[in-house]
């Protein structure tokens, strides 16, 4: 294989974990692993760690969970694992210019859309809300920017009628790794080609909220139909029947005009 380089992963959610657990099985050194702290969860709300870190502990890696890496001495941190490179997977916090110039070949991200179209928080259900034919991950080159910076490597598939987020989240979380190993491999062999990204066809994928999973009866029943995929599993769409709030989970699209 090309080189074995010195990893820095950062990431927290499953999607990520399935990203460090590809790296796990790439033969690069994964010298230490950033996630979230642990949050409350559940009807107890008892501390619970982010996936990340339970897959890192499992395989005895180095785990550290700052609040925020503005801080120098949490800067610091990154400084002495002496990386040859930081990946970033859904990690949640901001990364400074100082810790994106830290590793000897920077910092790359993977990114949930085909950049530079849904930059921003929540990439997979704006484009089935959009009515997009396809999408796919981006490995970009990060900078200070939001999802600005130059894209490495694409791999992309087709959105399908039946598409949820649920469904296109699993879909790219296969996708990504696969990305990520290559454009890794370029880094190490030096044949990585940057290409920068186009500002004329940037849109962006606001966050989600709940309030705009309600159902709204103004739009068409083809995008309708496409909110109530977009926002499953979460934030569900919904609507109130005698005053109480029901979730939708599933409409089909009937092209015939019916009579109340």
């Amino acid at each position: 294989m090309s080189e074995s380089l010195r990893i820095i992963f950062a990431g927290t959610p499953d999607f990520a974990a399935r990203h460090l657990d590809a790296l796990l099985s790439s033969g690069h050194n994964i010298v230490g692993v950033f996630t979230q702290p642990d949050r409350p969860a559940g009807r107890g709300k008892k501390l619970m760690p982010s996936p990340v870190k339970v897959l890192a502990e499992d395989k005895g890696l180095p785990v550290f969970q700052p609040v925020s890496l503005r801080p120098q001495e949490n800067q610091q941190l990154v400084a002495d694992l002496q990386a040859d490179v930081m990946v970033v997977v859904a990690y949640g916090l901001i990364l400074p210019k100082a810790v994106l110039e830290m590793p000897r070949l920077g910092c790359i991200n993977v990114h949930g859309s085909l950049l530079p179209r849904w930059r921003g928080a929540a990439p997979i259900q704006r484009s089935l809300w959009a009515g997009d034919a396809e999408t796919g991950v981006t490995i970009m080159q990060m900078d200070v920017g939001l999802d600005t910076g130059d894209m490495l490597y694409k791999l992309s598939c087709p959105i399908t009628a039946e598409d949820t987020s649920g469904t296109l989240y699993d879909k790219l979380a296969e996708l990504g790794p696969q990305g990520l190993i290559t454009t890794l491999k370029q880094l190490a062999d030096g044949t990585a080609k940057p290409e920068v990204q186009d500002e004329t066809l940037v849109t962006y994928a606001e966050k989600l909220s709940k309030e705009e999973a309600r159902i709204d009866w103004s739009l068409s029943a083809a995008q309708l139909e496409r909110c109530i995929r977009a926002f499953n599993p979460w934030p569900m769409s919904w609507l109130e029947i005698e005053g109480q709030p029901v979730k939708v989970w599933k409409a089909s699209v009937i092209d015939t005009t019916t009579k109340a």
